[in-house]
């Protein structure tokens, strides 16, 4: 399974993304993803793109694009340059596009309006991802998660699902267990979030929990829980067939040597 990993970056600018893009390179880690979210959006976002297409092809690269964080002006505006985006994109053979609505969804203008607005296209080669967060209706008692995964589905455009990151492999069970039952699912690929704990990561979540992101209380204080809970949940990502992307950082020899050992026999 080490072999079949995805890896978030965050940075602050090109300079820093560089330095992870080789370290990345000289650790044989190809499959990365590129998230659309704190200081990555509009302008510093599109200009990420434009320099990993143009120095560093060999990486099989997933966008993140959040609808919320690349909104302009107005819908028909911000479509437009959604579509730009797509197109410019294909000078990087080796990419998705995951697509999200964002922390707070735009009227007529989330992942759902979209995809809809994209059915009308021609010649649209784009492979698209959606997010899934098993834990909203138990946990935030939101009810519509199935009803706008189905809706999304029935685009016929979707190549992926990446779920949330959770605490409740039971809750998790049974919402991945309902994927697999629609239609299409031989040909979607699942992805789950892996966040790594750290005591520098609890001290973070507890101040500043992570919207839509459930954490049970006894892993929030016990660090050892945590180690015994994120080797759980990659056993349950391997019986799956489910890919996990790490998205806490792993930018230096020891973060990725204690990543890799949760994946260890």
């Amino acid at each position: 399974m080490i072999n079949n990993l995805r890896f978030e970056l965050s940075f602050k600018n090109i300079c820093q993304l560089e330095n992870k893009l080789n370290f990345c390179k000289v650790n044989e880690i190809n499959d990365i993803n590129i998230p659309c979210k704190g200081l990555i959006k509009k302008e510093f976002f599109n200009s990420t793109i434009d320099y990993i297409s143009k120095n560093y092809k060999n990486f099989n690269v997933t966008y993140h694009y959040s609808l919320y964080h690349q909104y302009s002006r107005n819908i028909e505006n911000s479509y437009k340059d959604f579509l730009d985006f797509t197109k410019n994109s294909y000078s990087n053979r080796n990419y998705e596009i995951l697509l999200v609505s964002g922390s707070h969804k735009k009227k007529y203008f989330d992942t759902i309006n979209v995809l809809d607005r994209l059915k009308e296209e021609k010649n649209l080669r784009v492979k698209f991802g959606i997010a899934y967060n098993p834990y909203l209706k138990k946990y935030y008692k939101i009810i519509s998660e199935r009803q706008r995964y189905e809706n999304k589905i029935s685009s016929g455009m979707i190549n992926s699902i990446w779920l949330q990151f959770g605490t409740d492999i039971k809750v998790l069970q049974n919402e991945v267990n309902y994927l697999k039952r629609t239609e299409q699912n031989d040909r979607l690929n699942l992805f789950g979030s892996l966040l790594i704990p750290s005591k520098q990561f609890l001290a973070r979540f507890k101040f500043r929990p992570w919207k839509g992101v459930y954490i049970a209380e006894r892993y929030l204080h016990s660090l050892d829980e945590f180690y015994c809970f994120t080797r759980d949940l990659v056993h349950f990502y391997r019986s799956n067939n489910i890919t996990p992307i790490i998205e806490t950082d792993f930018t230096s020899s020891e973060k990725l040597n204690f990543v890799y050992s949760f994946f260890g026999n």
